[in-house]
């Protein structure tokens, strides 16, 4: 079977339980910010970040390939969604986004070039920038669709505002 069905060339794309809807959607915006930015994670996983920053972007995609299923939800399939038991953003996320910000930040942040990503020279420090510039997209996405009236549960409106801030930490830390 190809990927190439054509059935987006109308400009409609499916979520899940057999539901389409226009590629121009500010929920399938929300989904593209949420790829994009596991997209951007792992560039920089693979750009020599070290085997606890790895770890710790591994545990990030994770969490966002489950947010891709819940936007990828309507709301009037909330409750087919959560039956299936696939992963949700819950407020434990958001807490340990929030611990995991501690403790990098609790070793000291370097404010040297920290307005200009990549001026270090550390490809994975600049590479986490841009992941964290792509989170605060993805946020915006977020928050445009629940103000539009879909709603976000609150825990992934938490989550990315989190997620961004760790990211700039663990950007600027002094040990990596």
């Amino acid at each position: 079977m190809s990927i190439i069905t054509g059935r987006g060339d109308d400009g409609d794309t499916d979520l899940l339980f057999g539901r389409r809807i226009a590629k121009t959607a500010l929920r399938v915006e929300a989904l593209g910010c949420v790829d994009e930015l596991n997209a951007a994670l792992g560039v920089a996983r693979a750009s020599g970040a070290n085997p606890q920053w790895i770890a710790l972007i591994d545990a990030l995609q994770e969490k966002l390939i489950g947010l891709m299923g819940q936007l990828a939800t309507l709301p009037e399939d909330e409750t087919r969604y959560l039956e299936t038991k696939f992963p949700l953003i819950e407020m434990s996320d958001v807490e340990w986004v929030t611990g995991e910000a501690h403790q990098y930040e609790a070793r000291g942040i370097r404010f040297t070039g920290w307005a200009r990503p990549g001026a270090e020279g550390c490809l994975a420090r600049a590479n986490v920038d841009f992941a964290r510039s792509v989170a605060r997209r993805a946020e915006r996405a977020i928050l445009r669709l629940h103000q539009s009236g879909e709603p976000v549960p609150e825990s992934v409106r938490l989550f990315f505002n989190k997620l961004a801030d760790l990211l700039w930490i663990l950007a600027r830390v002094e040990q990596d």
